[in-house]
């Protein structure tokens, strides 16, 4: 199962120096039947791109619950036979077992330099918008609308370091 879990950049750091990633939470989000029940329609790829999205605003809050976070959205997509189900949460929400190997990462997703403003901006609001707010969600649409770079994992640390 193709699983997307949110990550900031300093996760990304801690991935290239240990060889793992740990999930906060154990939580991503993938293409689970639930996330299928809830779309009229569309197709595998437009679900996945779902779920990709959905663990992109989780990331948001992961960089506001940093003291001196980058600014930058991240998403490690991961292959995984083992995530269990959380439609309790979300009709997304998976939970893994324990941290995933550098092998079983297919790709990785961040934002370019100039989404940075608005990266920020929505890290400030993200609760905000989570209970409703209409300039909150505004300005949390204004991040979305900046798409993730897809780096290869072998390309790691080359990202981190142009960083």
């Amino acid at each position: 199962m193709r699983v997307y879990l949110p990550a900031t950049i300093a996760m990304l750091r801690d991935l290239e120096r240990d060889g793992e990633f740990r999930a906060r939470s154990g939580t991503g989000f993938a293409l689970t039947p639930a996330l299928r029940e809830a779309y009229v329609s569309g197709s595998d790829e437009e679900l996945e791109y779902a779920a990709l999205l959905d663990a992109a605003r989780a990331s948001l809050r992961l960089i506001a619950a940093e003291e001196k976070g980058e600014p930058r959205r991240a998403v490690v997509s991961v292959d995984v036979d083992d995530a269990t189900l959380r439609p309790d949460l979300d009709a997304a929400v998976v939970r893994l077992a324990g941290p995933v190997p550098l092998s079983q990462i297919a790709a990785i997703h961040v934002d370019a330099a100039e989404a940075a403003d608005a990266v920020a901006a929505a890290s400030a609001v993200i609760d905000a918008a989570d209970l409703g707010d209409e300039d909150a969600e505004f300005t949390l649409g204004d991040a979305e609308d900046h798409e993730l770079a897809w780096y290869a994992p072998q390309e790691l640390p080359f990202l981190l370091e142009l960083l």
